[in-house]
């Protein structure tokens, strides 16, 4: 038996069991991974960007776990050696509609303690990245780049050696009450494990586990967005210095197309944000016609479709048209060609939509009598993620 079940090997999943079995020595720990390794999904897939918490609502969970993870992620990388450069970022005005935006978005910088930010002007730009346009932007040097691969390995070893149990290949597919204030969790491959408390942290498939652990319909469902990107060309790289992001638009959740220098080497361009047809669809000729049809029917994505759909045809038209992908980065760095671009990776964006329609902006964690679900951790989750642990492991405390 164990105190304690853990349904997720991504980063989130792994920095709430360390911390679990750091604030409790002798909790009998499992956590199952439906892969044979971790970080096999959003975090194995992501930019690679360590973000300073910019973007979000002062206040918000987002803001106040992306601040106080960036600080834990940092301490962590140090203790481990695990190597990350914080590298910096400009966010950048390309015309005169984004010079309120660019200000509100150094207003909420400011407010959410980031004291060393500042306001650029082209010239200083220029002299950042040198082939950037802009009429004015926002230095960032809190920004950095690493590999959150390597961070969940080093939490996965960490677990390991506090006395956790990682098990690979164990898809869950049952939750189920057994004897008083005990659950049942079962797996694919027919193996049963008794705990106290199931804590779910499966990304893409959250709000499918989440309905395990209860009777009632949760009124949140995970629409998956693919994000595409493109890497330049390495001897066209000089054309990117670091890191560099628009102004995102306030009234869509996701950032834009950017530049990121990438911890292994080489810069990636992108991502565009498409609705994807399978949940781990990770190619536009990936389809499952099951989560297609659920994710459609969901009466909330319908009325983000009603509400998005320019948006949203034009980010599918960046997908299927290079040229058109080109033209965005364009309006960044005017030098950049189509030529530049060789394809690059892809990831899957666990967004969740309510029911009534709204695109959760902010992290969302549902508890019930059996299980606590981390229902809603998109980007900054890797950054945030040995923040979002502890405050899991808190409200798990008195539970155990």
């Amino acid at each position: 038996m164990s105190d304690v079940v853990i349904i997720g090997g991504g980063i989130v999943g792994l920095a709430t069991g360390y911390h679990l079995l750091i604030r409790n020595p002798d909790l009998k720990l499992t956590l199952l991974e439906k892969e044979d390794h971790v970080a096999a999904h959003q975090t194995g897939h992501n930019s690679g960007v360590i973000h300073s918490g910019l973007y979000y609502a002062p206040g918000s969970l987002k803001a106040t776990n992306c601040i106080r993870g960036y600080d834990m992620l940092l301490e962590f990388c140090r203790n481990e050696g695990i190597p990350f450069d914080l590298c910096g970022k400009i966010v950048v005005a390309t015309n005169q509609e984004q010079l309120p935006l660019l200000q509100r978005l150094y207003d909420r910088g400011l407010q959410n303690g980031l004291s060393k930010i500042r306001k650029i002007s082209r010239e200083e730009m220029r002299e950042i990245e040198p082939h950037v346009n802009g009429l004015e932007g926002i230095w960032v040097p809190y920004t950095g780049i690493i590999d959150y691969k390597e961070v969940a390995r080093h939490l996965a070893r960490k677990i390991s050696n506090l006395g956790g149990t990682i098990l690979f290949n164990h898809k869950v597919t049952t939750i189920r009450r057994a004897a008083e204030g005990l659950s049942e969790v079962i797996t694919e491959n027919g193996q049963a494990f008794v705990t106290r408390l199931v804590i779910n942290c499966a990304g893409l498939y959250s709000d499918k586990v989440a309905q395990l652990s209860q009777n009632e319909k949760i009124n949140v469902r995970i629409i998956p967005f693919r994000g595409e990107y493109y890497k330049i060309r390495p001897e066209r790289e000089y054309l990117v210095k670091n890191l560099i992001y628009p102004v995102p638009d306030p009234n869509f959740p996701f950032l834009g197309v950017h530049f990121t220098r990438m911890m292994e080497g080489g810069v990636e361009a992108g991502p565009n944000a498409v609705f994807a047809f399978k949940r781990e669809g990770y190619r536009f000729s990936d389809i499952n016609l099951a989560e297609t049809f659920e994710s459609l029917a969901w009466p909330g994505f319908r009325q983000v479709i009603s509400k998005y759909w320019k948006t949203g045809l034009g980010e599918m038209y960046r997908s299927l048209s290079k040229q058109a992908f080109t033209k965005a980065l364009q309006e960044l760095i005017p030098d950049i060609t189509i030529d530049d671009l060789i394809p690059g990776g892809a990831g899957v964006r666990a967004q969740a939509c309510s029911f009534d329609g709204g695109l959760l902006d902010d992290f969302s964690i549902i508890e019930n009598d059996v299980a606590v679900n981390v229902c809603n951790a998109p980007s900054p989750a890797a950054t945030s993620s040995l923040s979002i642990g502890r405050t899991i492991a808190e409200k798990v405390q008195n539970r155990i």
